[in-house]
């Protein structure tokens, strides 16, 4: 489970730090740069769903009507 502050919760409501320091010799502002990256990174919202196209249209597929009476071969062929 994650909890909001990017860390993983353990069952005994414990979290982890999201961010481990591996090199003792790192100065302040070299983890404030690190942090700085990261954050600009990611969080925002997600990116909008492009439009639907109107060829996946499921409408489509559906047959229309035939044409009756007279001319119907005539407008068969013809765009609707």
């Amino acid at each position: 489970m994650t909890t909001a502050a990017g860390g993983e919760s353990s069952a005994a409501g414990e979290t982890r730090p999201a961010l481990t320091i591996v090199n003792p010799d790192v100065t302040a502002e070299e983890v404030a740069a690190i942090v700085a990256v990261l954050a600009s990174l990611g969080g925002g919202e997600p990116a909008p769903r492009p439009p639907r196209s109107e060829w996946a249209n499921p409408a489509r597929r559906v047959r229309g009507d035939l044409a009756r009476g007279a001319g119907a071969w005539r407008a068969s062929g013809l765009p609707r």
